[in-house]
C-alpha cells in the first residue's frame, strides 16, 4: 500500500468542443483508494503540480492564473497573480530555492514567485519569433531546469517550438531553427491548423532533462521525441517509432527517483482513441511499453510520485480516463473520474 499521498487531475474544456457540458477544474483522490473529490470547480485547469519538497503545496494552472492549495489539495485559493483571466499551463520549482517557482502562460510569458507561490510577477516577455500561427495563442507547456547549470531553463511551446534561458528566466533565446530544418524531411512534415508544414515540429508539448545527461534536454512534439546536445542549435530525432506504433509525443518526464529512467506518453494524434505509456531505463536509447491498459483517448499526462517509483499514473483526454500502477507496472487499476467531465489535461501525484 502506498504511503499517504494523493492523485490530482486537471480538467478543462478548451479543446475543440466549446458546447460540451461537464465539470472542469481539479479532482483529488487518495492514492490508497477512495472517492474522487472535486476540489476546484470554478475555473478550467490545464496543469496540476505538486511541490517536489512539500506535498501539502499544490498548484493549479488555470484559465484565471495560478490557484494554490496549502492543505494537500483539500481547498484551493487564487494566488496573488497580477493578470486576470490569463491561462497558465506549466510550473517549475527552482532546485536551489523551494520558494522560487516559475509559471508558463499563454500567450507566451513566464511568471515568477519568490515566496512559495503566494504572489507572482511577470518576467519580461520572451522576444522570440512567431514561426506558426494557429487558432489559439502559443503556450508555455513545460519548463525544465538543467541540474548542472540551474540558470539554464528550457521551455516547450505549443505551437512555436522551444526556447531557452541562461539567466534564470529573465531573457530567452529561440531554439526552433533546428526543428524547422528537420521539418523539411518528408516524414516530419505536418500541417493541421496553420499554413506551414513545419507545424508538427513546432508543436511542443513537454520538455524534460535526464539528470544523468543534463546537457541533452528531450522535447515531446507532435512528430515524436527529439533531443539536442548543443543547447538547442540543432535537434536529433530519437526515432521512437522503432519502439512504438504511435509517435505523437504529448508528455515526457525524467523519473525523480529512478536513475536514467524516462517515461513518454505516445498516442496517435491530439484527438485519438489509442496510445501507450513507454519507459526507457537507458536514457532514451531504447523504450518498452510500460502500461497494461487500453485507453480510449490521447494520453495527455504522466503523473510520477516524487519518492516512490512504483507509483505511475496516466490520464487520457476523453471520458475522465485515469489509470495507475502502484507496484512498478506489474498491475494497473482504472480509476475514472466521476460523472460527466470535460477533457483531462494533467495528472500529478504527491
Amino acid at each position: 500500500m502506498p504511503q499517504s499521498s494523493n492523485i490530482y487531475v486537471g480538467v478543462a474544456g478548451y479543446f475543440g468542443k466549446p458546447d460540451q457540458t461537464g465539470k472542469v477544474g481539479v479532482f483529488r483522490r487518495p492514492t490508497g483508494g477512495g472517492d474522487w473529490q472535486h476540489v476546484l470547480g470554478n475555473v478550467e485547469a490545464y496543469t496540476v503540480f505538486v511541490h517536489p519538497s512539500d506535498a501539502n503545496t499544490v498548484f493549479a494552472g488555470t484559465s484565471d492564473g495560478v490557484w494554490r492549495s496549502t492543505d494537500a489539495g483539500v481547498s484551493f485559493k487564487r494566488a496573488n497573480f497580477p493578470d486576470a483571466n490569463r491561462q497558465v499551463w506549466s510550473f517549475l520549482v527552482d532546485q536551489r530555492d523551494p520558494k522560487r517557482i516559475f509559471a508558463g502562460a499563454s500567450p507566451i510569458d513566464v511568471y515568477r514567485s519568490d515566496d512559495g507561490g503566494t504572489s507572482w510577477r511577470k518576467l519580461a516577455t520572451p522576444r522570440i519569433g512567431t514561426h506558426c500561427s494557429g487558432p489559439f495563442a502559443s503556450r508555455v507547456m513545460r519548463l525544465a531546469q538543467n541540474p548542472k547549470r540551474p540558470d539554464e531553463i528550457y521551455a516547450a511551446l505549443e505551437i512555436n517550438g522551444v526556447m531557452r534561458s541562461t539567466d534564470g528566466g529573465e531573457t530567452w533565446t529561440d531554439c526552433s531553427e533546428g526543428l524547422i530544418k528537420l521539418s523539411e524531411k518528408e516524414h516530419l512534415k505536418s500541417k493541421i491548423v496553420s499554413d506551414t508544414t513545419a507545424e508538427g515540429m513546432l508543436d511542443g508539448h513537454a520538455v524534460t532533462i535526464n539528470p544523468a545527461a543534463p546537457d541533452s534536454p528531450i522535447v515531446a512534439l507532435r512528430m515524436g521525441l527529439f533531443t539536442t546536445t548543443d543547447h538547442g542549435k540543432t535537434w536529433q530525432d530519437m526515432d521512437v517509432r522503432r519502439f512504438s506504433p504511435t509517435t505523437y509525443g504529448r508528455d515526457v518526464k525524467a523519473s525523480p527517483s529512478e536513475p536514467n529512467t524516462l517515461y513518454a506518453a505516445l498516442s496517435v494524434a491530439a484527438a485519438s482513441h489509442d496510445g501507450g505509456l513507454y519507459r526507457s531505463q537507458d536514457g532514451g536509447k531504447s523504450w518498452q511499453r510500460f502500461d497494461k491498459v487500453q485507453v480510449h483517448g490521447t494520453i495527455m499526462s504522466i503523473g510520477l510520485h516524487q519518492k516512490d517509483p512504483n507509483q505511475v499514473y496516466i490520464g487520457a483526454r476523453y471520458d475522465g480516463e485515469v489509470f495507475g500502477t502502484q507496484d512498478g507496472g506489474k498491475s494497473w487499476q482504472a480509476m475514472p473520474l466521476p460523472g460527466d467531465v470535460q477533457h483531462i489535461y494533467s495528472v500529478a501525484c504527491g
